[in-house]
C-alpha cells in the first residue's frame, strides 16, 4: 500500500482540461476529498475494440484506489492483464437553473484517474483492501464484523490503481446568464443536492440486545475524515 506523496498531481496532456480549464483541480488533497466522499466509481476500458464502463465500489488508501470484484468478471480479468483504464467519480452538489436553457448546468465535483491497475495477490494487502472497502462505507465497521475467511479471500479479486495521472473538475456557484437575460421574469439560482442517510432498517435477525447503528454520525465522521 502506498503512502501520500507530493501535494500536487502532475498535469499531463491527457489530464489537462481543454474546455473550461479554470475548473481543473490538481491539488492532491482536493482530489482525495472527492474520492473519499463518493461511493461508486465508473471503470472504463476497451476489450477487442469494444468499450465497457462498469460501475463498482472502491476505496482509497494513500495514493492508490482499490477496486474489487469476482475473479471471473470481465473487468477484473481485463485489467489484471494490463489494459489501460479510466476511472471516474462524480458528486452532484446542485442543479443550476438559468434564465435560458443553454446556461442550465449542475454544480459538481468529479475526478478522473488514468493508468494501469495491478492485481493484488498478497493476502495481507487484500485483507487490508477489504477493510478499506468496508470502512469507506461506514467508518469502523470492519472491527465489529465476523472475521473474513480464507475462502472469501480466494473468491474476491482486488485491483490497485495508482493515483499518478489524475485530475478533478469542479463547478460551483450560481448560473452564468447572458447580461441581456438577467431581467427575464423566471426564477434562477441553485437547487442544492446532498446525499443524506435515512433511519436504519434492521433485518429480521437483529436481536433485541444489538445496538442500532447511528448512520448519520457515521456518515458525518466519514466526511470529516476525508
Amino acid at each position: 500500500m502506498a503512502g501520500i506523496s507530493s501535494p500536487s498531481i502532475p498535469v499531463t496532456d491527457r489530464t489537462r482540461l481543454k474546455r473550461l480549464p479554470k475548473r481543473g483541480v490538481f491539488d492532491r488533497a482536493a482530489v482525495y476529498d472527492i474520492l473519499d466522499e463518493g461511493f461508486v466509481c465508473h471503470v472504463g476500458f476497451v476489450v477487442d475494440g469494444q468499450p465497457f464502463v462498469v460501475p463498482t465500489g472502491y476505496a482509497r488508501v494513500g495514493d492508490e484506489i482499490y477496486l474489487h470484484g469476482s475473479a471471473a468478471s470481465r473487468m477484473v480479468r481485463s485489467l489484471a492483464a494490463g489494459l489501460d483504464v479510466c476511472v471516474t467519480v462524480t458528486l452532484v452538489d446542485g442543479l443550476v437553473l438559468a434564465r435560458s436553457a443553454f446556461h442550465h448546468s449542475m454544480n459538481y465535483r468529479s475526478v478522473m484517474i488514468l493508468g494501469r491497475a495491478r492485481l493484488v495477490t498478497d493476502p495481507a494487502e487484500k485483507t487490508e483492501a477489504l477493510r478499506a472497502f468496508t470502512n469507506h462505507i461506514v467508518p469502523d465497521r470492519w472491527d465489529g464484523l465476523r472475521p473474513v475467511t480464507s475462502q472469501e479471500l480466494l473468491g474476491t479479486s482486488v485491483l490497485a490503481l495508482p493515483i499518478e495521472e489524475a485530475s478533478a473538475k469542479v463547478r460551483s456557484g450560481p448560473p452564468v446568464d447572458d447580461e441581456e437575460d438577467v431581467t427575464w421574469p423566471v426564477w434562477a439560482g441553485v437547487i442544492p443536492l446532498s446525499l443524506e442517510p435515512s433511519a436504519p432498517v434492521a433485518d429480521d435477525h437483529v436481536g433485541p440486545d444489538v445496538p442500532s447503528i447511528d448512520v448519520r454520525q457515521a456518515v458525518n465522521r466519514r466526511r470529516r475524515a476525508g
